[in-house]
Order: C-alpha cells, then structure tokens, then sequence
C-alpha cells in the first residue's frame, strides 16, 4: 500500500515519500502488539499470498482458480523438509517455494495457451488433482489425518513464542513485497502488462507472450508458496485444506476486497479477511463463510475498484492534469528537442523491440 502511494508520488517532498515508508513499516512491527501475535503471522502470510495472487490477475489478467495448489504443495513440502533435515525454517521455506514453482512450470505451461474462462477452469482442474495426490498420499502427506509436528528450527534463537516468530518471518515477506513490487515496475512487469491489455500487438512487436505469461505465472505460484510455506510453519501442521479449492476462492475474495491490480491493496483485503474471520471464530460465530461472503458482496457492488483501489482511484482524480498537447514544465514538445515526448502512440508502454527509454528500456524479445 505504500510502495504504490510513494509511485504515485515523484512530485512531492521526499521527506512525506519517507514519511509514509516510515508509517508502513511502523505498522508492520506493531502488528503483533496489537494483534494476538499468531494472528499477526497469518495476515503476514495471507496478505503475501494475495500480493502473489495480484501478481498475476491484476498485472497479467489471468484468473487463476488453482492457487490453493501453490500455497498447499509449499506447506507440505516445506513441513516434510522441516521434519526429516532439521534445517532451519528459512531453508525449509525456501524449498517449499521452489517445489511450487517446479510443479507450476508443467501447470502454467499447459494453462497459459487458454484464455479468459478456460484458463480459471485448467486452474482448478490441476489444483483437485494436487488435492487428490495429497488426499490419497497418506504415507508422505498424512492424508486426512494431516503433517502435523512440523517444527520451529533456527539455530541460536528459541521461535517457540510467537512473538518471536513473527519478527523472525517478517523480513521474508517484507523481501518478497519488494520483489513483487519491482517486478511490477521493471520493464518485464511493463511488457507484462502490455501483453495484458493489448496481446496481439504485442505478439506483432515480437514478445513472446505465451512465455512472458508462463513466467509471472511461475513467479507468482513462488511467492505463494513461500506464504504457504511460512503459514505451515506458523501453525506446525499442513492439512488438505491449504490444496482445497476454497483456499484459491479465499485468495481471489482477498485481492478483489483490497482492489484488483493495486498490488498493495491485496494486505488491506487480508488483513480486513483474517481479523474478520478470527473475530467471529473468538465469537463462537460459526457461519464464517455467510458473513465474509456477504462482505465481498457488498465491496463489489458499492466498492468496484475495492477498499485500496478507490481510494488510490481518489487520489489520482485530485492531481492536476496536463491540458492535451501540452507539455511538462522543463521539457519542450517540440520534435526532436531533448525530453520531448514521442508523437508515436504506444501500447501499454510496450516499444518496438530493441528500443531503449529512459528508464532502462524494454527486454528484447
């Protein structure tokens, strides 16, 4: 959230752009003083899963119904990792990663060449097979019955208290934030988002778009298996529920609640899930599924932007706008002069392959 207020902010003091930083990450290392402090890892983990999630249908306009897959094939793998290595958590977080990405290469390969409603179908389709193989692996994965014991392990400090492991977890995710957030300003994430909004020109500039998809879409099933990862950590056990199809559907009501393609939105919609869900469990609220339904109902109805995607949207509506054909100060529109801005139009800021711009330029295809 404010990584993208500081985006929208290259005109204003840098002492407010540090300011907001500031605020954010006060906030973060508040979080479990004000929260109970498991319940402050798990908007940790959630919210780096929305943020992952975002990654790909906010940034590359790919539905996915199958993300349970990623989040549920971490937990196990890092909670098997964590249980017969002894490694420190930090390595079993990281394995349970990679194996999401691995199984994420063949699924997203197969799933990037379909479009629109086909591609949420293929999505799910493979991710009920992931819940099918941990159902009937029973003897790697506990089956029914769940991998429970999984441990804590770091050399030199004692993560039993929660307390502990929260500020132990929250440079991983506050990394994996960062990561998120550059690649969504690097000229990858802008051919991303031109292939987005404008594929068949793009394929007519040359990007491979099939291979830019299969790789946000690896990228993303990556940072969501280290969220799965950490969140098995946190609550020592691993169970079908982290690969079952309402996983993905909780994801989706998450980055849909914050604002789709906000990026930073998707820890309010978390963060407002999780607290939510957690109050009315202490509550002895058993309809958990009618309320937060009920909420996403209304957030798309009054909301359509979502929480973070309206106020951002405010935001911008309140900044003076340039008159059409006029330039910004500093910088004269005439052709040819230094600064001058292309009369050319452009697709989603994606240039003929091989041009440079100022800010690094593009890959070439």
């Amino acid at each position: 959230m404010i990584l993208t207020v500081l985006d929208r902010m290259s005109g204003r003091p840098a002492w407010l752009r540090w300011a907001l930083l500031t605020v954010g990450l006060t906030a973060a290392f508040a979080l479990p003083w004000i929260l109970y402090p498991p319940v402050a890892a798990d908007i940790l983990c959630w919210g780096l899963f929305a943020v992952a999630f975002d990654l790909l249908l906010g940034h590359a306009g790919l539905l996915s119904f199958g993300h349970a897959a990623f989040w549920g094939t971490s937990a196990y793998a890092t909670g098997l990792i964590a249980i017969h290595s002894g490694l420190p958590f930090y390595v079993a977080v990281l394995g349970g990663g990679l194996a999401a990405a691995l199984i994420a290469l063949p699924i997203g390969y197969l799933s990037v060449r379909c479009g629109g409603i086909y591609f949420a179908m293929v999505t799910l389709a493979f991710a009920q097979m992931v819940y099918f193989i941990a159902n009937q692996w029973g003897d790697v994965t506990g089956g029914e019955n769940g991998l429970q014991g999984i441990p804590r392990s770091m050399p030199g400090i004692d993560l039993s208290d929660s307390f502990v492991f929260y500020y132990a977890a929250l440079p991983v995710v506050l990394l994996c934030l960062a990561v998120a957030w550059r690649i969504v300003h690097s000229p990858f994430g802008r051919v991303v988002g031109a292939v987005r909004d404008n594929p068949a020109r793009a394929r007519a500039l040359g990007y491979p778009t099939h291979r830019y998809n299969l790789t946000i879409f690896v990228i993303s099933a990556f940072l969501a298996g280290i969220a799965g990862g950490l969140y098995a950590v946190n609550h020592g056990f691993a169970s079908l529920q982290e690969v079952y199809w309402t996983t993905s559907g909780k994801v989706v009501v998450m980055t849909v609640l914050g604002g789709i393609g906000t990026l930073w939105g998707s820890l309010i919609g978390a963060t407002a899930i999780v607290r939510l869900e957690d109050w009315l469990a202490t509550s002895g609220f058993e309809e958990v599924g009618l309320v937060t339904g009920t909420v996403f109902i209304l957030v798309v109805l009054l909301f359509r932007r979502g929480v973070w995607g309206t106020v951002a949207h405010a935001l911008n509506s309140r900044e003076p706008r340039l008159s059409p054909g006029s330039a910004p100060s500093g910088k004269t529109g005439k052709p040819g002069a230094p600064g001058a801005a292309s009369a050319e139009p452009r697709a989603a800021g994606v240039a003929s392959p091989g041009t440079q711009h100022s800010d690094g330029g593009l890959p070439h295809p």
